[in-house]
């Protein structure tokens, strides 16, 4: 029985410094004279090509006949770029078009058969992406998250936006002057850190990402704070009620956490312009059952995969 081939690939595009590592999916029986529909998938914020976007998603999508690129952002995994842990939206949003401009270079890959994927805040990404990337032909989002939502609703019950942008500019300045920028995590140290927090996405996040069941080497869910700035201004939404118009479908749990998927959701699902839209609730599943979970992953798979193979 023929199986998925995974290619391990590094690229660099002309505006950059520094190359972005890549894995891509085959199909099975894939040879290079045919031509393929394609899947670019993003992965969440502090994680990696490895994980869910990868082996969860990526892999699923190859299973089922398409071509699928998982790609580390820049500045994070085995991608390059300084500094390191950068999480900077303009940049993420930039890797898909990066991404996008590779892709269209390999000579099995239909140009006109191009989806996009994303997770977590890789989901929000992709729906940023898909605003004025329009090679982009259909577009989903997996519990996505908008990350500059996130970052300000977070720095509201921690003192208040601008005293956390004024923090970020004074660690930026002493970083330059010498100092070395501190990294945070997004996470607690510990197992009963976390419980005794008691939000369901950090509880899960901590079990996703601190043992064996999703943990990996660059899935660090790491952030340089001296760049955290940018992230406070940005919105993912912007303008989707005019420019995002490519079909549509987000999937989301109605097991709400404090990282907000359940009610970014419904935003963007109301927001967008595009015409041709579906939003899917997913009953009694979690943030993180859609990372790997067969009641979650596996239910928003059932879903995906008709998607793209009826809109490419």
């Amino acid at each position: 029985m023929a199986t998925t081939t995974i290619e391990h690939v590094t690229f660099r595009n002309a505006d950059m410094c520094w190359d972005i590592a890549a894995d891509i999916y085959l199909p099975a029986d894939f040879t290079t004279d045919s031509s393929y529909p394609s899947i670019v998938v993003a992965h969440p914020i502090g994680s990696c090509k490895e994980q869910t976007s990868g082996n969860i998603y990526a892999q699923a999508l190859a299973d089922a006949g398409f071509v699928a690129i998982a790609f580390d952002a820049s500045f994070q995994g085995a991608s390059g770029g300084y500094p390191r842990f950068l999480e900077d939206p303009t940049q993420r949003v930039e890797d898909f078009r990066r991404v996008v401009d590779f892709l269209v270079t390999l000579p099995y890959i239909d140009v006109e058969r191009i989806g996009v994927l994303g997770i977590c805040g890789g989901g929000g990404y992709t729906l940023n992406a898909a605003l004025t990337e329009k090679r982009f032909k259909a577009v989903v989002s997996i519990t996505g998250v908008n990350f500059g939502r996130m970052q300000r609703e977070t720095a509201a019950v921690n003192g208040g936006v601008l005293q956390a942008l004024t923090g970020f500019a004074e660690l930026r300045t002493a970083s330059v002057r010498g100092t070395e920028a501190p990294v945070t995590n997004f996470l607690p140290d510990t197992a009963e850190a976390a419980a005794t927090i008691g939000d369901i996405d950090i509880v899960e996040a901590f079990d996703y990402y601190r043992t064996e069941r999703g943990q990996s080497a660059h899935g660090c869910t790491t952030m340089l704070l001296s760049h955290a700035s940018s992230a406070m201004g940005w919105d993912a939404f912007h303008l989707a009620d005019e420019l995002l118009d490519q079909p549509l479908l987000v999937i989301i749990g109605d097991k709400q956490g404090v990282f907000g998927a359940y009610k970014d959701g419904h935003t963007i699902y109301e927001k967008a312009a595009s015409q041709d839209k579906e939003l899917v609730v997913l009953e009694g599943v979690s943030h993180y059952e859609l990372y790997d979970q067969e009641n979650g992953a596996g239910q928003a798979l059932r879903r995906v995969v008709p998607f793209f193979t009826t809109k490419l």
